[in-house]
């Protein structure tokens, strides 16, 4: 029989200055527990995974030693590309790469996915792991943690009930306001709250760009440091944003989020 893919979260508080808030905070004991006791490990990062065992261990000791621990790195070609097409687009050899990182399962050991921070999958690279799992008749099972995405919707006083994630703007200008504005013409369309993240480092030109692109009346909401204890969640229209414009720390992660 083959293992189960366990779907393993991790905190949000990837690349933020320490100190970083107790692994407790944010995930649960059985996920901690679960975390502790897998031997192999497929990841978007072998140091950060590496990172965040170190802190498990301090909770929960670990089953076996970290140096002893299998961590496989997906390869950049799956997590760039093959996530982001149809399986059947994806190429003989990323379907074979990524069948390869799934062996220890095949051959009847639990694995573990994760990425840098929240749910790997999720806004982050994975899904091709996981459909390769469901191809091969690999139990998948999701652990509980922070998805930073749910977290800024659940806050934003916008639409919960009908939602769409758009990952990354352009980083062109010109693009990156036709994308706002058709952003907000879907949101004002159909009431469908429409959510985006960027690169920390990039968040403030987003931001402002933002206010120069969308009408007056749009809402915004700005959820960063999510879960961290200099976490803020502040949504407003556009006019009022420009009238108390928001500077945003430079090494935060963020969540954007429009709509009515």
């Amino acid at each position: 029989m083959s293992g189960t893919l366990y779907l393993v979260p991790a905190p949000l508080d990837f690349g933020c200055e320490p100190p970083l808030p107790p692994v407790t905070d944010v995930l649960p004991q059985a996920t901690l527990e679960q975390m502790a006791r897998l031997r192999y490990w497929i990841t978007e990062n072998a140091k950060t995974t590496r990172a965040l065992l170190k802190r498990v261990n301090a909770v929960v000791p670990l089953a076996a030693p970290l140096q002893e621990l299998q961590i496989a790195t997906l390869p950049r070609e799956v997590h760039k590309k093959g996530d982001h097409v149809p399986a059947q687009q994806a190429g003989a050899e990323q379907a074979k790469a990524v069948r390869a990182l799934l062996q220890p399962a095949l051959d009847g050991h639990d694995l573990a996915l994760a990425s840098e921070a929240g749910i790997p999958a999720v806004a982050d690279p994975g899904s091709s792991v996981v459909r390769a799992a469901h191809a091969a008749g690999i139990r998948v099972v999701p652990l509980v943690g922070p998805s930073s995405l749910l977290l800024a919707l659940a806050a934003s006083g916008l639409n919960g009930q009908s939602f769409a994630f758009f990952g990354y703007l352009p980083q062109e200008l010109p693009e990156r306001a036709k994308r706002l504005q058709t952003l907000e013409s879907l949101a004002m369309r159909s009431g469908q709250t429409q959510i985006w993240i960027e690169t920390p480092y990039r968040n403030q030109a987003v931001f402002d760009h933002a206010l120069q692109c969308l009408k007056p009346e749009t809402r915004l909401c700005i959820a960063h440091g999510l879960t961290l204890p200099q976490m803020q969640i502040r949504q407003a229209s556009v006019a009022q944003w420009r009238k108390n414009p928001l500077q945003l720390p430079p090494r935060l992660p963020a969540v954007f989020a429009l709509g009515l």
